[in-house]
């Protein structure tokens, strides 16, 4: 069985990406890792280039940034580093810039896919999220947060990212998948509130035209993270990874999670989520086997 990480990546410094504990989180679970850097105005390519792992694998690419319609070029780009796999690849480990493993799940993980990589079936393995939301001591707790993911995938040509890059697809149908009882820290809410507002501003070019985000996103210097309907208090441990990243941490950001400013239809869709398991509406581009 080989595995192969791969991921993208553009302007990981300017926007602060947990890029370098995104890797690493998962580089022990691989036999080759392939980073595709994007065009980036800062030092992104030397960033990942100091990780210093013979598995790493880097590769350029300029993104096209005329494609601004529902994030196609992030799946354009995750696309782009797919076809970069080796050929002998068994499992495609796909880790996004601000997605990061925990070493507890590695065990299960590898388990997993030793368990199901004869099975053809099997296209897909399925991981749990967790979001942090404004610091680390917070996740979202609300139904707003997608639950699961396609983060392991067969090495097979006809699969491909789908819409912005959240998930995948094959032959215009969702992956059929089997679920892995392990999470993904999800850390893309967690930054400067400086970092968060540039961030907001570039990334909302990739999915409307510059007239849309005139009108629609705030003109500030700072991202208002007091501006959420529901948090909950992080119990557990962060990846070993993030440890000198959170160690760091030079903003402040509090929040009272039982004040909730939650609408009755949400409330009503939490409380039965929490009874029955089962969420209202809940996109799921998978099919569970």
């Amino acid at each position: 069985m080989k595995v192969c990480g791969f991921t993208f990546i553009r302007n990981a410094i300017r926007f602060d990406y947990p890029i370098v504990e995104a890797i690493t989180s998962v580089l022990p679970m691989c036999d080759e890792f392939i980073v595709l850097v994007g065009n980036s105005d800062d030092n992104t390519r030397n960033l990942i280039e100091r990780i210093g792992s013979d598995k790493i694998k880097i590769h350029d690419s300029v993104w096209d940034d005329s494609l601004r319609e529902g994030g196609r070029v992030l799946a354009e780009e995750t696309n782009k580093a797919m076809l970069l796999l080796p050929d002998d690849t068994t499992w495609a480990f796909y880790i996004q810039g601000d997605e990061v493993i925990h070493e507890k799940y590695h065990q299960t993980i590898l388990s997993a896919m030793d368990q199901y990589k004869y099975d053809v079936k099997v296209e897909g393995l399925l991981l749990n999220y967790t979001h942090f939301y404004g610091s680390y001591d917070f996740i979202g707790d609300s139904t707003n947060w997608y639950r699961k993911e396609v983060r392991i995938i067969r090495k097979d040509s006809m699969i491909y990212s789908f819409r912005d890059a959240q998930g995948f697809q094959k032959n215009g149908r969702p992956l059929k998948v089997k679920a892995v009882d392990a999470f993904v820290y999800h850390y893309g809410w967690v930054k400067p509130p400086e970092k968060q507002m540039e961030k907001q501003k570039y990334f909302h070019k990739l999915w409307h035209n510059d007239e849309w985000v005139e009108k629609n996103i705030v003109s500030a210097d700072k991202f208002d993270y007091s501006q959420i309907d529901s948090l909950a208090h992080f119990v557990g441990t962060h990846p070993s990874v993030m440890e000198k990243r959170i160690q760091a941490t030079n903003w402040h950001f509090n929040f009272d999670p039982t004040q909730k400013r939650l609408s009755f239809k949400s409330k009503f869709k939490l409380t039965l989520e929490k009874i029955t398991g089962w969420r209202i509406g809940e996109y799921k581009n998978y099919k569970l086997l």
